[in-house]
């Protein structure tokens, strides 16, 4: 039977030796603009839409990201590469191969300094259908669209370290 004392005297020991290494907890990563380019919207069905997608993200990454923010500091470069709403809350059977009532948001994000790359990272959100609140108000897909982004906010912020 392993004790504790013996499982942190064997860790110590790897890690001393350079057999195992512990990583450490990110800096965060501080930012000077953002830039959200949500053009690949568009061909997808959003026509018209994706502009405005694009900066309703731009304005809640703002918010979100405000302790990260520092004048002068790296920009951080957001592309929304697919936005999908599902068909519609309830719509499925677990199983049934159907799946179709997630919501779900890709976005790739790239803070750079100076042109010089210091984070690169791929972003999925998925949410079920039903986060926009109640489906028969007719500002439901406005909603739903706003979660998602709200919910990639967050994530993004998480991986910055904030």
């Amino acid at each position: 039977m392993t004790t504790r004392r013996a499982f942190l005297t064997r860790s110590a020991t790897l890690a001393a030796s350079g057999l195992v290494s512990f990583s450490a907890f990110a800096q965060p990563v501080s930012i000077g603009a953002i830039k959200v380019d949500a053009r690949s919207l568009g061909p997808l069905g959003w026509g018209e839409n994706a502009p405005r997608i694009g900066r309703a993200f731009e304005s809640r990454l703002a918010s979100e990201l405000l302790p990260l923010r520092r004048r002068g500091g790296p920009t951080l470069h957001v592309t929304v590469r697919w936005l999908w709403l599902g068909a519609g809350v309830g719509g499925g059977m677990p199983g049934d191969g159907g799946g179709g009532s997630d919501d779900n948001m890709v976005s790739i994000i790239e803070v750079a300094d100076r042109g010089r790359p210091l984070v690169s990272r791929e972003i999925r959100s998925m949410l079920p259908s039903s986060s926009g609140g109640a489906w028969y108000r007719p500002d439901v897909d406005q909603r739903r669209i706003a979660a998602l982004l709200e919910n990639n906010a967050q994530w993004i912020r998480r991986y910055l370290g904030a």
